[in-house]
């Protein structure tokens, strides 16, 4: 039960039985002397009716259906609603999740086909820390919506045709390469990309040259295409190294990129066209919409084909959107991509709109994020200033795992402690950035992400491998395992602690569709922290092991739903859990 959301919809419908319109705002209560969730509708309802919001209040108390979920409601303040969950509903509620693979998450009740437009990596060139928000972030939003019950597709629209393909088969054929024998590395790639680029730009033989090379690939020259192909499955197979490491689920199979839609260019264009939306400007064409100006608040223009003929990163994403909708059949598209582009979305979204490429009830999305600065809040670089590669990151963030592994829990056999510093050194990368909220820059720190103290991804992974220790030292896995006396328990919250572990617990459902709702990871990885600190409180107070058989077993159960619920939220979010650390 996403228990948040039945408390909106019943008090929403009191609040109408009442005699007043307008949703009844149920969120979890600031302070605890405030109940578990407070109802705050009333105030800006009364307003709107010009009435009392605390006589408002009132009838809505009088008139809601909750006794089955809470205590008795109370009104406080101007019109604020209290309310308190039933000990005993927190109690079923807890037993149902205990016995349900899914901790009693329900699926969607309208699930969606969502298009995640994700990662996008450059070809010919190493993947660098640039491209780890997009990755993460993007990859998150899909675990949980597929949990959820959506139907997901992952797109990974990456840059594979264009001039830079020209500048490449030019160069490699002025070095008699054989460019088509699969042979080259992705290292090889960017340094012949990087000196390709330098030609480009100052040998006007080598730029025709170049230009020559794209026109031959776009005429299905098969040595040009050759090396596209080259090209091409080098940079996958250095992304696909990445991403498998990453624990991110992008498969070779889900990149669609730019090359794909290059057919139907022509035909976006014409399709603008006999839509009534072109215009020419400078012999470029063009598409003006209402809404869009400069900073002069002159028209800007959508360029859909330069003056030369070409086409650019707008006509392909218009066709990409007419794909996915179409073909794909989405109910919604997200786009994660660096928040730098979010006049980019704005306007191609508003022209496939009025072009008819996409539905009205077709959600378009853009999910931007900000950047990831070091610690002189300028953009993360190495120290020359170069851009970081993504892979000597995690390679150092493995690294001082190891070093930490190595002064916390020297017993552990060296393969023990690669295992641990591998998932520790890329959980810890990974969550920092996903516990923060994604619009924001952020600042990376070493010392903070690898800390086993705070919001990180080592204290969570911490938390839950003491959560299973206490099983192993009630006996053994084994032992525990074939009992199983906690997972037949009946849940009895007796103490505080206990009632305040519960109430986290059973969020877990609205957490996680407000996070798909929202495209928020760190709402995620807030609910995991305070579920851990529950817990701690919970096990500072409260004997397991050594308690009475009854309320051992409750107790246990209590353990075995937190370590599955963390497990469960980490996985999410992509990040490894360990039975020992």
């Amino acid at each position: 039960m996403n228990l948040r959301r039945t408390l909106e919809t019943r008090l929403s419908r009191a609040l109408s039985d009442a005699g007043a319109d307008g949703p009844a705002l149920v969120a979890p209560a600031g302070k605890p002397e405030f109940g578990d969730y407070q109802a705050n509708g009333c105030m800006a309802a009364a307003k709107r009716a010009g009435g009392n919001p605390r006589q408002l209040a009132e009838r809505v108390v009088a008139a809601a259906d909750v006794a089955d979920l809470a205590e008795p409601l109370e009104v406080a303040g101007p019109g604020f609603i209290n309310i308190t969950l039933r000990r005993d509903f927190l109690q079923q509620h807890l037993g149902e999740a205990l016995s349900d693979e899914r901790l009693a998450v329900p699926p969607a009740e309208a699930p969606q086909t969502v298009v995640v437009d994700y990662s996008g990596p450059n070809l010919a060139k190493e993947m660098h820390v640039g491209h780890l928000r997009s990755t993460i972030i993007g990859d998150a939003l899909v675990r949980v919506s597929e949990f959820l019950g959506h139907n997901v597709i992952r797109q990974n629209h990456v840059g594979d045709w264009g001039t830079q393909f020209g500048m490449l088969t030019a160069y490699m054929d002025a070095r008699d390469d054989d460019a088509g024998d699969g042979g080259h590395r992705i290292a090889d790639m960017e340094a012949f990309y990087q000196a390709a680029k330098r030609r480009f730009d100052t040998d006007e033989a080598f730029a025709d040259a170049a230009r020559r090379s794209v026109v031959k690939l776009q005429g299905g020259d098969e040595h040009a295409l050759s090396v596209w192909r080259d090209v091409v499955d080098q940079s996958l197979r250095h992304a696909q190294e990445v991403y498998d490491r990453l624990g991110v689920t992008l498969q070779r199979e889900h990149v669609r990129g730019e090359s794909a839609y290059n057919d139907d260019l022509p035909r976006v264009v014409a399709d603008l066209d006999a839509a009534g939306l072109l215009s020419e400007s400078q012999g470029a064409q063009c598409v003006f919409l209402d809404g869009f100006t400069n900073a002069d608040g002159e028209p800007l223009p959508v360029i859909v084909r330069k003056s030369d003929g070409g086409y650019l990163y707008a006509t392909t994403d218009l066709g990409a959107l007419r794909y996915r909708a179409r073909h794909l059949h989405a109910d919604r598209i997200l786009y994660v991509t660096d928040s730098r582009q979010a006049l980019h979305f704005q306007q191609v979204f508003a022209v496939a709109r009025a072009a008819g490429f996409v539905p009205e009830h077709v959600l378009l999305e853009h999910v931007p994020f900000g950047m990831m600065l070091g610690a002189n809040r300028q953009p993360f670089r190495t120290r020359d200033g170069g851009t970081v590669k993504l892979t000597d990151l995690l390679d150092e963030a493995v690294r001082r795992a190891r070093a930490l592994v190595d002064e916390k829990n020297p017993n552990l056999d060296a393969p023990a402690r690669d295992a641990v510093a591998e998932a520790v050194g890329i959980g810890a990368v990974k969550y920092a950035d996903l516990c923060q909220n994604r619009t924001s820059d952020y600042v990376f720190a070493w010392d903070k992400l690898l800390s086993l103290e705070g919001n990180t991804a080592p204290y969570l992974q911490y938390a839950y491998a003491r959560v299973r220790s206490i099983f192993r030292k009630g006996g053994g896995p084994e032992q525990i395992a074939a009992d199983d006396e906690h997972r037949a328990a009946e849940i009895v919250l007796s103490e505080q602690a206990e009632r305040t572990l519960a109430v986290t617990l059973v969020r877990l459902p609205e957490t996680l569709e407000t996070v798909a709702r929202e495209s928020m990871p760190n709402l995620l990885c807030a609910y995991l922290y305070g579920l851990a600190g529950a817990f701690m409180a919970f096990y500072e107070t409260c004997p397991v092991l050594k308690a009475d058989a009854a309320v051992r077993a409750s107790r246990l159960g209590l353990c075995d739903l937190t370590a599955r619920t963390l497990a469960t939220g980490l996985d999410l979010l992509g990040i490894e859990t360990l039975e020992r650390m």
